[in-house]
């Protein structure tokens, strides 16, 4: 369906080389885009289930490390995956982790963002709307508070507001920016819990779809909001979780 074709459009996937983001990049390509599969490790696995891909080194512990990737070619497509996360008691969580998780989940997201923004509104020419698609990966810690998780909380709700801002300020010149939250998805993140028969009993009982969702639920999604069937959604996070919210 011409709604859902990426024929022709170039994706910059964060954290392409493994699960959730490997998913999303080869779900783009499969759509038809070029996907450029930006990481800090080699992404070889990825690109070789990829028609058209190439590999960016990407490390963005450096929240400003995108700041020139998009000014000298035609990116049409950001996804903003990449993540990490700190376990911790509240009472005893460290400046360090704080800092380090909201460096890379929250800051570097947004001026990620802004870098891609300024590009398709130069190219785009004076008083003329632009034409792009952001999908930022929230989480379902967008909305609730979790445990052991502050600043992976706290990035993630930022996250969320952080869409919904840029969407106000764009969507008038032609950028969509869009998040995902993803429920509880069966990667190599998640193989401790599903692992653990009491954990992840807990964990079926509480999805009203019975099932773990797979990274191929999250890529679907994420074609979709980087296709032109989504040309009118703007701000919205679309929970991708079996049901868990509304439960």
């Amino acid at each position: 369906m011409k709604a859902f074709d990426l024929t022709g459009k170039t994706a910059l996937v964060t954290g392409a080389n493994t699960g959730i983001g490997q998913a999303i990049a080869i779900g783009l390509g499969e759509a038809g885009a070029h996907v450029i599969c930006a990481a800090r490790r080699a992404c070889d696995e990825t690109l070789s289930r990829i028609d058209s891909g190439a590999h960016l080194a990407l490390d963005l512990s450096d929240p400003m490390a995108a700041r020139d990737v998009f000014a000298d070619q035609h990116i049409d497509i950001l996804i903003n995956n990449a993540g990490i996360i700190r376990r911790e008691d509240s009472i005893a969580f460290s400046e360090a982790d704080w800092d380090d998780v909201m460096d890379v989940n929250l800051k570097a997201v947004f001026f990620t963002c802004q870098a891609f923004a300024k590009a398709v509104l130069a190219r785009s020419g004076s008083g003329k709307p632009g034409t792009g698609k952001i999908v930022n990966i929230a989480s379902l810690l967008s909305f609730q508070g979790g445990i052991r998780v502050p600043s992976y909380t706290a990035s993630k709700h930022g996250v969320a507001g952080v869409t919904k801002i840029l969407a106000n300020e764009w969507a008038a010149q032609g950028i969509n920016v869009n998040a995902i939250a993803p429920g509880y998805i069966a990667t190599n993140n998640t193989e401790a819990l599903r692992a653990d028969a009491a954990r992840n009993a807990a964990i079926l009982e509480r999805i009203p779809a019975g099932r773990w969702g797979d990274a191929a639920d999250i890529a679907n999604t994420a074609v979709y909001l980087s296709a032109p069937a989504s040309d009118y959604v703007h701000g919205a996070v679309l929970n991708v979780d079996g049901g868990w919210l509304a439960r």
